[in-house]
C-alpha cells in the first residue's frame, strides 16, 4: 500500500498560507479603486491557478502510484 501522504507532499509547503488578497488603496480617487479591483482580480486567479495546479498534481501522483501498484503485482502463471 503507498503512503497517502506522499502526494500531498509534492505540493509546495507556502501554499498552505494562501494567496493573499490586493491592499486596500491609500488614495480615495477611482482610478485608486481600480488598480486595486484589478490587483485583487491577478491575486484570485493566482489563488485559483493554484487550486488547479493541486488538483492535478495529486491526479497524476495517484495515478503514478496504482500503475506502479499495478506494475507489481505478482502474476499468475506469469500471464495474468
Amino acid at each position: 500500500m503507498t503512503t497517502r501522504a506522499a502526494c500531498s507532499s509534492l505540493l509546495p509547503p507556502d501554499w498552505r498560507e494562501g494567496v493573499a488578497g490586493a491592499p486596500l488603496p491609500a488614495g480615495e480617487t477611482v482610478g485608486d479603486w481600480i488598480a486595486f479591483g484589478d490587483a485583487q482580480t491577478g491575486q484570485l486567479d493566482k489563488a485559483n491557478g493554484r487550486t488547479l495546479d493541486s488538483i492535478g498534481i495529486v491526479e497524476r501522483c495517484e495515478e503514478r502510484d496504482r500503475a506502479a501498484i499495478r506494475a507489481a503485482r505478482p502474476k499468475f502463471l506469469g500471464i495474468f
